[in-house]
């Protein structure tokens, strides 16, 4: 990605591409083991259960796994917070290069919170979005929702950031990532949610009247 802007409009989304990576299902099952051994399952005895009993109870698993990655918590909030609130304010100061190049430095993982990961990201704008849009965060204005359009031209994310806009003025945001990722996917969702809390974050400012970097320091938290 060079530039957040484009100059003609996004293709639509294609279909979901499909990447087979060996030992992708085991990687998958350590990762869910500690979850299912909450419901009492061995990953070690799976044979013995019947199908829907296995389905039903990995489903739940990967409900409680995903909620965790696009959850974060203690350092890597904070380096997500930074990351997005850097996005932010490149954006809504014209530097879309810059905010390009700060979400080309966000990683899929990031086992000690060196850098922001795609997930945490996601996660976390989608989750202030909800909050903002819905009356959840006291300190937002109320009429903040029917206030925020995304900046004028094409953009790259432009079309999730406008489906997230609208689901975060009902709250459902976060609640839709499974929804949106399937649709958009990551790499349109990433740039996608950072847009739509730069649209946000430009409307408070109106609305209040305080600056766009107090509105960024003291609600991308």
């Amino acid at each position: 990605m060079v530039d957040l802007r484009r100059s003609e409009p996004e293709p639509l989304p294609g279909p979901p591409r499909v990447a087979r990576k060996h030992g992708l299902a085991d990687e998958l099952l350590a990762e869910l083991a500690p979850l299912l051994a909450e419901d009492g399952i061995d990953v070690d005895r799976l044979e013995a259960l019947d199908l829907a009993t296995l389905q039903a109870a990995m489903a739940r698993a990967v409900e409680r796994r995903n909620l965790a990655l696009f959850t974060p918590v203690g350092p890597a909030r904070e380096i997500a917070a930074a990351t997005l609130g850097l996005v932010v304010e490149s954006i809504l100061g014209n530097d879309t290069v810059l905010a390009a190049a700060i979400l080309d430095q966000v990683q899929p993982e990031s086992h000690d919170n060196s850098v922001a990961t795609v997930a945490s990201c996601i996660g976390m704008s989608l989750g202030l979005l909800d909050h903002w849009m819905t009356g959840q965060a006291p300190q937002a204005p109320g009429a903040l929702a029917a206030n925020t359009r995304l900046p004028e031209g094409h953009w790259v994310g432009g079309r999730s950031a406008t489906d997230i806009l609208v689901l975060a003025g009902k709250g459902r945001a976060f609640r839709s990532l499974d929804k949106l990722i399937a649709g958009q996917g990551s790499h349109q969702l990433l740039p996608g949610g950072a847009l739509a809390l730069a649209a946000a974050v430009k409307a408070w400012a109106t609305l209040t009247g305080d600056p766009v970097r107090e509105v960024i320091a003291g609600n991308i938290k």
